[in-house]
């Protein structure tokens, strides 16, 4: 009988996948490649990023300045062909800078729409809580419903549509919180930590490699946006059994009912952990999904979602403290 060598890829295991990720799988490869020319570690971002495009959510990423939260989002638009385009949130900012606004149009006499930068596939908001409350309602049709209404009229966005913003959370004169309704509209909640002592010397010695280059002209671009539309319906093809979808509601229940939480997740943070843990099977290559995707999902889409009791908040519990406690006592089916 011979011995496996290690080095040696093991075969498939026993099961043979109902639809084709391999394509999928191979564009998500090649555009974290693409990304880790110039983003160094983060890999854990990287990934949310990509799943949240797969899983059609929005992504909120915060951390503080300087640990590549604007450039990576910048970086990925550029590894598809889509449209771009980035706003930075100021305290003046208004409604119709972001959706647009009807202009009169000499020549037919008659008012015309403008469209504004909210009109893209793929949008940047820089600082998102800097602006005041009457610009963050503006964004939650749009978010929300892929639509804005202005005049009467509704607008459609064009697929893919994906708004990643960016905010600080050390910094807090001149922001704004932003409310709960628009905080669930985002997929995941991405922290971004400093990195670590090899990494930070990998940057430093990237950045003086870079002479006259820039960091984009090293990225090249992978997928079409036709592509991007054809993976996120794979996506909803991904199996998941019975007992896993009672695993979510299961978890998302004791968020309800932790007494260290004063808020609990709404059902749309059940549906959101379903789509992002079949976007997580997909890159893997399964077209089923497992708890250790379930769990890999919980956290980004619950911390943003939840509050904690001020009591706790007092002692330093976190949110993402609680809800790894839950997953700990929730059972995993078997």
């Amino acid at each position: 009988m011979e011995t496996p060598n290690e080095n040696e890829i093991p075969e498939k295991l026993a099961f043979e996948n109902r639809i084709d990720l391999s394509g999928l799988q191979e564009s998500v490869f090649k555009i974290k490649k693409e990304l880790q020319k110039v983003i160094v570690g983060q890999k854990e971002m990287l990934d949310l990023l990509i799943v949240a495009l797969l899983a059609d959510g929005h992504v909120l990423i915060e951390g503080v300045p300087g640990v590549a939260k604007t450039i990576t989002a910048k970086l990925l638009s550029k590894t598809m062909k889509v449209d771009f385009s980035r706003i930075q949130f100021t305290p003046d900012l208004m409604p119709s800078d972001i959706l647009g606004t009807s202009v009169f149009n000499a020549k037919i006499a008659d008012f015309e729409f403008k469209k504004g930068p909210i009109f893209s596939n793929m949008i940047l908001i820089d600082e998102i809580n800097r602006a005041p409350a009457k610009t963050q309602a503006a964004l939650f049709e749009v978010m929300e419903e892929k639509q804005v209404t202005i005049d009467g009229k509704q607008y459609k966005m064009e697929e893919p549509f994906i708004v990643l913003a960016t905010q600080n959370p050390i910094e807090q004169e001149g922001t704004h919180r932003l409310p709960e309704a628009q905080l669930d509209r985002f997929l995941f909640k991405i922290v971004v930590d400093y990195p670590n002592a090899e990494e930070e010397l990998e940057i430093i010695t990237r950045e003086h490699a870079l002479e006259n280059t820039t960091k984009s002209s090293k990225i090249a671009t992978i997928i079409e946006a036709s592509k991007i539309i054809e993976y996120k319906e794979l996506i909803k093809q991904i199996k998941i059994e019975d007992n896993l979808l009672k695993y979510i509601a299961n978890i998302v229940i004791n968020t309800r009912t932790n007494s260290f939480l004063y808020l609990g997740a709404s059902p749309r943070a059940s549906i959101s952990i379903l789509i992002a843990s079949k976007a997580f099977a997909a890159i893997e290559g399964r077209d089923f999904v497992t708890p250790e995707d379930i769990k890999r999902a919980t956290i980004p889409v619950l911390q943003h979602r939840v509050i904690v009791t001020p009591e706790r908040e007092m002692e330093g519990l976190t949110s993402k403290q609680i809800i790894e406690q839950i997953i700990e006592t929730v059972e995993i089916p078997r």
